[in-house]
């Protein structure tokens, strides 16, 4: 550090002058660790297409398989308790061959990027900072907590309304969780970065 200052004693200045947390946490994260009469920063990402392109498929095939897997769930109860007035077998039969298409393509593909991607992050955690990667992650989570948002206000009118069957609400419990699901494990892993950069 400067002067022979340590992080604590800069971390403290800091908080005199009035930084809040995270820009002090930001700011400490772009110093190395290393006794130097300078601060000396640490290596920034660059940002390459390859890495925006891979970041792309993978919440792209995310969003392919969350969908497709919960339409494919939806046709599993409209089978189990169909409607009269509602669609035909023979549609439902076709939405689920549709979905399953989907998910054979998508899913196997999130799961191999995201492998991949995961990997690089462990081989090399300045990644992690990527400004492509946060961005798409935290639209993820803002769409899923507008999904959860949308399925209890859902829920509640139809309970208000006095329209509740075993078929809507198992719908209603299908969205909640995959939106839930994919909500939790993204708050984890933006947890995870940050306590990976705070090492």
């Amino acid at each position: 550090m400067l002067a022979g200052a340590s992080k604590a004693e800069l971390e403290q200045a800091l908080v005199e002058a009035e930084w809040s947390m995270e820009q002090i946490a930001d700011g400490l994260r772009s110093i190395a660790d290393v006794d130097f009469v300078i601060p000396v920063p640490t290596p920034k990402p660059q940002p390459l297409a390859r890495d925006a392109f891979l970041y792309l498929i993978t919440f792209g095939a995310l969003y392919v398989s969350g969908f497709h897997f919960g339409a494919l769930l939806f046709q599993f109860i409209n089978l189990t308790f169909p409607d009269q007035l509602g669609q035909s077998e023979l549609m439902t039969l076709d939405f689920m061959r549709v979905a399953t298409a989907a998910l054979i393509v998508a899913y196997p593909l999130f799961i191999s990027v995201s492998y991949y991607t995961n990997r690089s992050l462990v081989l090399n955690p300045v990644q992690r900072t990527s400004a492509v990667r946060r961005w798409l992650t935290y639209i993820t989570l803002f769409v899923a907590a507008c999904v959860i948002t949308g399925d209890v206000i859902v829920l509640i009118y139809t309970l208000l309304s006095g329209g509740l069957s075993i078929r809507f609400l198992l719908k209603i419990v299908v969205v909640g969780l995959i939106a839930g699901a994919i909500f939790g494990y993204y708050a984890w892993a933006i947890r995870a970065d940050d306590k990976a950069l705070a090492r």
